[in-house]
């Protein structure tokens, strides 16, 4: 069922009934229409589809944990198998948001476990989970199967060891990016020797040595295993071991790829990687050197996603491994692999949907490993080349400039995410020395199904101005040391109807900015301003006018009334939140 509707007049309920199918057939029909978006359009054609697109939803996701409550959710939805819930803004992944500003996860627990005791799954990004918490949830959900956790903190691996220890019918358990207190590896040791259920398990992010003995036990006994990401203590003789167990992967995650290995060893590693023959995922590659990365390349046919974010590689290294890998959709590299690197990404990729280059160095004067120059427009522009069907690109760089955007767009106009990170804040043209706006202008202009954009370097109101009248089907828009004046945000409010997230960070945005969006912020998830010119006044003024948002202002000095250093905007059917800590005034 299609996302994008026309607006029809509305349906007598009588008129409704006499053309519908009957509830039940009508509910087993929703059960396949597996979109949120669409299934909110279903709900609202007539009160016979509301009800029936009510009983039949097992899957809701929340993109707010303060947008609604869990009482009002069990009300909408009785039926429910599996809630994803996000929490803090996004720009508490770069330590914008103060430690316990809120977002705990435990009083939706208690809802749910009186309300949904057929809860299956559970996936929470940025929350706040406790050990205390986890041991509730591993209880109180006796037929609990997959717990996802990324970005969040409050917990310990004594907290995965209960889930471990209750969920007998768990099939994921999913750790990623969070602020964790690894307490040792006996957690692995929870899971009862005659568990044998699990599907997926990424403890990647983990930092301390691991109960091997446990781990390879636990691979054994779980033959429907087909996700394994372990974390970087893991060496190379032990992930042999594991692969021979599991050669039915189609993800895995490395251990160290550094470590001593005898003639023999690595021939089993080679060998353990052949028999690899539905692998299509591989990530980790903490520590590699380039001596032992030939033994990846027989299980590097089928790769269509391969993330080495973590991987400190050269170019030279990177293109021998890429010479393998002929059917890439996704890759995910350091900085390290240079401009170099990327030109072999073009010729060894043709396939390739999604780039992101991150970063080694985000903080330091070079962005690479040796003092390398890191990668600059070259690149960008040798991979647009050899790579037409490129989709979604995360680039960091320190330099770029308005030709070679230009170019990358010319030769890859189908993009749906483009985020430029120039990472030296009002970096202009750095060959002309002009503004970067006619850059992000061909973006919007030519990507016409361009949902999310984020902008860097010098950019003057006339970037705003592009991103309004072009950028029809934009969702979220990430701002960062940009624009002129108020009237910057003024275009992007006044254009793009369908914007949903706006986060804006060290901008010269004020009062006058932020009020032009009355009409606009109830139809959006979030605005989040921080480093920005918004006064304490501005807020108050918005927040009167517009009583069903939330205005929050993260006051970090509390003797300052004038200036709202961080603004973060909301819609919530429930009004202010009951858990707010005092550094946060709600208005």
């Amino acid at each position: 069922m299609a996302s994008k509707r026309k607006k029809v007049r509305p349906v007598e309920e009588d008129e409704c009934r006499a053309s519908s199918f009957p509830d039940e057939v009508l509910e087993r029909v929703l059960v396949f229409v597996k979109s949120h978006k669409d299934r909110s359009s279903v709900s609202l054609v007539c009160k016979d589809w509301y009800t029936a697109e009510r009983w039949s939803r097992t899957h809701v996701f929340i993109g707010n944990c303060y947008s609604v409550s869990p009482e009002i959710l069990i009300r909408r939805f009785p039926n429910i198998r599996s809630v994803t819930l996000k929490g803090k803004p996004r720009f508490s992944d770069f330590n914008l948001v103060p430690p316990n500003w809120g977002a705990d996860i435990h009083s939706w627990l208690v809802v749910f476990a009186s309300s949904y005791p057929f809860l299956e799954e559970l996936r929470l990004k940025r929350m706040t989970i406790t050990d205390k918490s986890l041991d509730y949830l591993a209880r109180s959900f006796g037929n609990f199967r997959a717990l996802s956790l990324v970005s969040c903190d409050g917990f310990s691996t004594d907290g995965i060891g209960s889930i471990a220890t209750h969920c007998r019918n768990l099939a994921e358990l999913d750790i990623q990016e969070n602020g964790i207190e690894d307490l040792g590896g006996r957690w692995l040791s929870c899971f009862p020797e005659s568990f044998t259920s699990l599907e997926i398990l990424n403890f990647s992010n983990l930092s301390s040595d691991v109960n091997f003995h446990a781990l390879e036990m636990l691979v054994a006994r779980c033959k429907s295993l087909k996700v394994l990401k372990v974390n970087k203590n893991v060496t190379l003789e032990q992930l042999q071991g594991l692969l021979v167990k599991a050669p039915q992967l189609t993800e895995l995650g490395t251990g160290s790829f550094s470590q001593e290995l005898t003639l023999r060893q690595y021939a089993d590693l080679e060998n353990a990687f052949s028999n690899c023959k539905n692998l299509h995922t591989l990530s980790g590659l903490w520590e590699v050197t380039l001596h032992y990365l030939p033994a990846l390349y027989p299980a590097c046919a089928n790769l269509t996603f391969l993330n080495l974010g973590y991987a400190v590689l050269q170019s030279s290294e990177l293109a021998k491994l890429l010479s393998s890998c002929p059917n890439l959709r996704r890759l995910w590299v350091l900085d390290t692999v240079e401009d170099k690197g990327l030109e072999a990404v073009a010729s060894s990729c043709p396939l390739l949907e999604e780039l992101r280059v991150f970063p080694f160095d985000p903080y330091g004067q070079e962005a690479a490993l040796g003092g390398g120059t890191g990668v600059t427009e070259s690149g960008f522009v040798a991979v647009s080349r050899g790579c037409p069907n490129l989709r979604y690109v995360l680039y960091f760089c320190r330099q770029m400039t308005n030709v070679a955007v230009e170019t990358v767009v010319h030769n890859c106009p189908h993009f749906t995410h483009f985020r430029l990170c120039i990472m030296n804040p009002w970096q202009p043209d750095h060959l002309t020395n002009e503004p970067m706006d006619e850059a992000f202008g061909v973006v919007v202009k030519t990507c016409t199904k361009l949902v999310r954009l984020s902008i860097s370097g010098l950019l003057t109101d006339l970037t705003f101005e592009y991103i309004g009248k072009y950028a029809k089907n934009l969702e979220t828009l990430s701002v960062a040391f940009a624009g002129s004046s108020d009237r910057g945000m003024q275009f992007v409010l006044e254009g793009c109807s369908k914007l949903r997230k706006l986060e804006i960070r060290d901008s010269p945005f004020g009062n006058a900015a932020l009020l032009s969006g009355l009409e606009r912020y109830e139809s959006m998830r979030s605005l989040w301003m921080s480093a920005c010119h918004v006064t304490m006044n501005g807020c108050r003024l918005l927040a009167r006018e517009m009583p069903r948002l939330n205005v929050e202002v993260i006051k970090e000095d509390e003797d300052d009334d004038t200036q709202a250093e961080k603004v973060y905007i909301y819609r919530s059917v429930v009004g202010r939140r009951r858990d707010a800590p005092p550094f946060v005034l709600t208005l």
